[in-house]
């Protein structure tokens, strides 16, 4: 039985609990108010008992861009509510980086408490707009900024025989080893629970994702030799792969 928050709460309590942050919201903000909406497993109807609540409140543009996040726990449950312009949560939803297929799924599918002027599908326009240069971009930082660095850092982990951070890089390789399919096909997955198992479902994986996908799901991280011998295949199935769709890992030796 537990006695310390999370909680269990039902979906009828945590929707009442939204609808009085809604309502809270008025009353700070007043006309400033644009929208009110709801995200993550309660606008998708999957929230389980020890769900958390997420929302946004948008406020009219005006002189200058209000880009607040309350994130707080009141004993049993928790809640975040961010606090934005319209135009800031509308950049937002057309800017393309390394986590989209997980930090972009609120922008297409909120909950609308409140939203006299239609801003909500004004934010999911703005999530459909960015092009393919922009997944390509995004895919590439990733490439180098994520996946060669976990690279190095997993031979240098295996040279001085730091056995004990393989786990962790192991579980890095995974989860944006995700990111990079997602990217690669535009998708969303659903919550951060079933990025591996979604992304599993994908086509077009790199070589060696499997491998490390299911070993991070299984947990069992405990043997150095292999993590290290299925990071490093992924790795270089990484590299072909980018080849493969013309997404560039190495430049020129100094690029500015």
């Amino acid at each position: 039985m537990h006695t310390n928050g999370p909680l269990a709460i039902t979906r009828n309590e945590r929707l009442q609990i939204c609808r009085e942050l809604a309502s809270r919201l008025h009353e700070v903000y007043g006309d400033q108010l644009l929208a009110v909406g709801v995200y993550g497993s309660v606008s998708r109807g999957t929230d389980s008992p020890f769900s958390d609540i997420e929302m946004f409140g948008v406020l009219h543009d005006s002189g200058e861009d209000v880009d607040l996040s309350y994130e707080w726990s009141a004993g049993p449950w928790k809640a975040e509510v961010d606090v934005r312009s319209a135009s800031v949560l509308l950049a937002s939803a057309a800017r393309v980086e390394g986590r989209w297929p997980l930090t972009h799924g609120p922008f297409f599918s909120p909950l609308s408490l409140y939203d006299p002027h239609g801003f909500f599908p004004r934010l999911r326009e703005a999530a459909q707009s960015p092009r393919q240069e922009a997944f390509k971009r995004a895919i590439e930082e990733v490439l180098v900024g994520e996946m060669y660095e976990y690279a190095g850092k997993l031979r240098n982990a295996h040279h001085i025989g730091s056995h004990a951070y393989l786990p962790y890089l192991a579980m890095e390789f995974a989860h944006y080893g995700a990111m990079l399919i997602g990217l690669h096909h535009r998708r969303l997955f659903t919550t951060g629970a079933l990025v591996l198992s979604e992304a599993l479902e994908l086509p077009e994986r790199p070589e060696g994702f499997d491998r490390v996908a299911r070993l991070a799901m299984s947990g069992e991280l405990n043997d150095p030799a292999a993590v290290v011998n299925a990071c490093e295949a992924f790795w270089d199935g990484l590299v072909q792969w980018a080849a493969a769709h013309d997404y560039t890992i190495h430049s020129t030796r100094i690029p500015f």
